[in-house]
């Protein structure tokens, strides 16, 4: 937690180890001891402290439950803590990153539209892979290029946008 609420403070350029370490009230020989550097240590960090999404069991309508996920992520995303170090993993390219961060939320929306499809609600030849990119790819990249505000509002125009396409 020192690593996150010091990046916030400093920003990343100024974060060093010694810092952290005197956050924290150990020695830096602790830190160096399981993290090389500030970028393993930040990532290390952001998946224990960070973000974590919903956890709410599913409505029972498939707009809810989007909505529910999609607003999360736009919450976690738009989060001055969590955004300076997600910009700066994702400027790493850290693939872990999308595996430990991404991927659950992925899975989720795409178990939810799946069960909306077994009970009709999607037509039956939607590929569900490429509907769960139409609602994240939108959120990521306004994230990204800061083109707009992320709002729930955008959230809840993107499930409708995208629930529109994927009915029968």
């Amino acid at each position: 937690m020192a690593a996150l609420e010091l990046v916030e403070a400093l920003g990343y350029s100024r974060l060093t180890i010694e810092a952290v370490a005197a956050r924290a009230g150990v020695g830096k020989q602790t830190i160096y001891r399981w993290w090389p550097s500030k970028g393993p240590l930040l990532f290390d960090a952001f998946v224990e402290f960070g973000p974590v999404g919903t956890d709410e069991l599913p409505s029972g309508v498939l707009a809810v439950d989007l909505a529910r996920e999609l607003r999360a992520a736009v919450e976690e995303l738009a989060e001055r803590r969590f955004d300076q170090v997600c910009r700066l993993l994702v400027h790493e390219e850290r693939t872990d990153l999308v595996t430990l961060l991404l991927m659950p939320r992925r899975m989720a929306l795409e178990e939810r539209l799946r069960a909306a499809q077994r009970l009709g609600e999607v037509r039956a030849d939607v590929d569900l892979s490429a509907a769960v990119e139409l609602l994240l790819a939108p959120v990521h990249q306004r994230w990204f290029l800061r083109t707009a505000p992320l709002t729930g509002e955008f959230a809840d125009a993107l499930v409708d946008l995208v629930l529109r396409a994927l009915r029968t």
